[in-house]
């Protein structure tokens, strides 16, 4: 059972997350920590309190980022029957975090060395479940025999291009959510039989 103090500095800890994720999405990880307090209604000093410093929470951000978005493909990876589930649920997932993601994929050399990695491992799951996927779909000769890391990294490349150039394509509103079915169905006429 825990005690009233450890859920206090629990939900404390959560908050800061929570707006952290909040002001960098809106902000960028330029944004001083001093803003994340002040957003959370904490004093400047309660973050460090909680986190030895802007290292480990970005690192803990990222990393119940990553883990989150890692389990939804996973689940999908698991009971999908074929790569238009899987891309479809993906871009969901982006859609839901699009301004976080756009921040990740932006301005991730701008990011300590150990968050990048945290990132990349985010990535190195959700290839995981694409490849095993997409190998059934070449196995029944749905997809072409291409090697599948390239498959994964084409389908990316789509996403990420549209989301670095948000600006062009859609300033108003997500841009992946006005152009998920273009992206979608260019992609799979380039890699279908």
């Amino acid at each position: 059972m825990k005690s009233k103090r450890q859920l206090q500095k629990e939900n404390t800890r959560q908050k800061i997350m929570e707006t952290a994720y909040r002001v960098y999405s809106e902000q960028g990880f330029a944004a001083a920590t001093a803003v994340i307090a002040r957003e959370a209604g904490l004093s400047h000093g309660t973050i460090f309190a909680h986190f030895q410093s802007l290292n480990e929470l970005l690192e803990c951000l990222v990393g119940n980022f990553g883990t989150a978005f890692a389990l939804e493909i996973h689940d999908l990876a698991e009971s999908s029957s074929n790569v238009e589930e899987l891309l479809k649920t993906h871009l969901d997932i982006l859609i839901r975090h699009e301004e976080f993601y756009i921040r990740l994929v932006t301005e991730r050399s701008l990011l300590p060395e150990e968050v990048q990695y945290t990132f990349a491992e985010t990535q190195s799951a959700v290839a995981h479940h694409f490849n095993r996927v997409l190998e059934q779909e070449i196995e029944k000769k749905i997809v072409k025999d291409v090697p599948v890391h390239m498959l994964f990294h084409t389908w990316l490349g789509l996403i990420h291009y549209y989301l670095w150039n948000k600006d062009f394509f859609s300033p108003e509103e997500p841009v992946l959510k006005r152009y998920a079915q273009d992206i979608m169905n260019t992609y799979l006429t380039l890699i279908k039989k």
